[in-house]
């Protein structure tokens, strides 16, 4: 992926966080924005992570990724998904933080057979849903423009202390190789990962390849075990190709951003 701005001097960005459960239920007939906003504002969170499984909209709106043909931007977004009826999200994570002064997410999940971008503001709750995530008090992401992308994208903010991180992983760092000396630069060697973003031409640990620039995905499982990341994925292409799998380490460049949090595990520190 080429990008059309300098390419910036920091290539993993990260704020400490004191992240704390954070759970409840999001109502029906709001959007999942205003549910999920709602729902931090009320344990006193300004960022985090939550997890969408299960959720169900009406209607739910999404895009995939798609090429850019705007002559500026590396990859860009489908047009709108507008399936009919209630839709069942399989699995999602959104992470959360702040956009021109008010609660903003950046969601990929499953759903409907297929995976995408979740669009928050026109996706309505259908059910009363269920969510769990983690939250901070202290730390939380901002979208603001990017240079380096021309995209506007979440980057962490706060003056935390606790001993989790909410990151940001430049274009063109090996995923894998990133979390793992991100990590080891903040004296972390045990932690649950979560996070959501985008590898050009994805390779996995068991052979198998997406061969696509634009793609979207979300970590799935992935923990930092030693100082070793084992990163599975879900994710998908510009054709609505889903994929799973663990990602090999060394081959997994960032296409425009991943966005990161880490839950700490153990006594690292």
């Amino acid at each position: 992926m080429i990008h059309p701005g300098p390419r910036a001097a920091e290539r993993a960005v990260a704020v400490r966080a004191d992240l704390r459960p954070v759970s409840g239920v999001l109502p029906a007939g709001r959007t999942v924005m205003d549910g999920v906003g709602a729902l931090f504002a009320a344990h006193g969170c300004k960022g985090g992570v939550v997890r969408l499984d299960g959720v169900t909209c009406a209607p739910l709106r999404f895009v995939l990724p798609a090429p850019s043909t705007d002559g500026v931007h590396a990859a860009w977004y489908s047009d709108t998904h507008a399936p009919d009826g209630p839709v069942r999200i399989g699995r999602a994570t959104a992470t959360v933080g702040w956009k021109d002064g008010a609660p903003f997410l950046h969601c990929h999940g499953t759903w409907a057979g297929t995976m995408g971008h979740l669009l928050p503001f026109d996706s309505i709750l259908a059910a009363d849903a269920a969510v769990h995530g983690l939250g901070a008090p202290d730390a939380w992401f901002e979208a603001l423009p990017d240079p380096e992308t021309a995209f506007t994208l979440f980057t962490p903010q706060g003056t935390g202390s606790g001993t989790g991180l909410l990151a940001r992983i430049a274009p063109g760092e090996d995923a894998v190789m990133a979390i793992e000396a991100l990590a080891a630069r903040h004296g972390i060697a045990h932690a649950r990962l979560y996070g959501v973003g985008s590898i050009d031409h994805i390779r996995f640990t068991d052979g198998s390849r997406m061969d696509c620039h634009a793609t979207e995905l979300r970590l799935d499982d992935a923990v930092l075990t030693q100082g070793r990341a084992t990163v599975p994925i879900e994710v998908v292409d510009i054709a609505g190709t889903i994929m799973r799998g663990t990602l090999e380490r060394g081959g997994n460049p960032v296409g425009v951003t991943l966005e990161l949090i880490v839950e700490t595990e153990g006594t690292d520190e």
